[in-house]
């Protein structure tokens, strides 16, 4: 099964390239040029600017329907937590993943990985709603909650 690039994986297609448990979202890319620093490996901003295209990509694709007819949500990154388990070079594809393991009132925990054959990196955010104006937290819809429980295997926090 050849890898896809830019377009969201299905399980099977996880499986297939070495992922474990399949996630709710995974894209495949692959390294480039203006990636690497001075001694030809992945750069850590790299890394985070993949994470981030992915968070994007997973609140355009499962939090913003949620919204629908309501204001949007600014979406904040409070805190993460990167770790960098192996290097990576030109050219190398990886897979970036993106799941919810667990939210609060207005508050939810991403964790997002870096996969090449095994894993490359490994990143735990926290993600704050907040309103339009920034001035107010932004509760989760009921509807929203539900779905992370199911799709993400997510859990409430008191």
């Amino acid at each position: 099964m050849d890898l896809i690039f830019h377009t969201p994986l299905s399980p099977e297609a996880q499986r297939h390239h070495g992922l474990e448990t399949p996630q709710p979202l995974a894209i495949a890319d692959r390294v480039r040029f203006s990636e690497l620093d001075i001694l030809h490996h992945v750069n850590n901003k790299a890394y985070l600017s993949w994470f981030e295209t992915l968070r994007v990509a997973y609140y355009d694709r499962f939090f913003a329907p949620h919204f629908t007819g309501m204001p949007t949500p600014r979406n904040v990154l409070r805190n993460a937590n990167v770790h960098y388990v192996k290097e990576m070079v030109l050219d190398e594809s990886y897979i970036a993943t993106a799941r919810v393991v667990s939210f609060r009132r207005t508050s939810y925990v991403m964790e997002q990985q870096i996969w090449s054959g095994d894993l490359r990196a490994k990143m735990t955010g926290v993600m704050v709603l907040r309103s339009p104006n920034g001035r107010a937290g932004y509760p989760l819809p009921d509807s929203l909650r539900a779905a992370l429980m199911e799709q993400d295997g997510a859990v409430a926090e008191a």
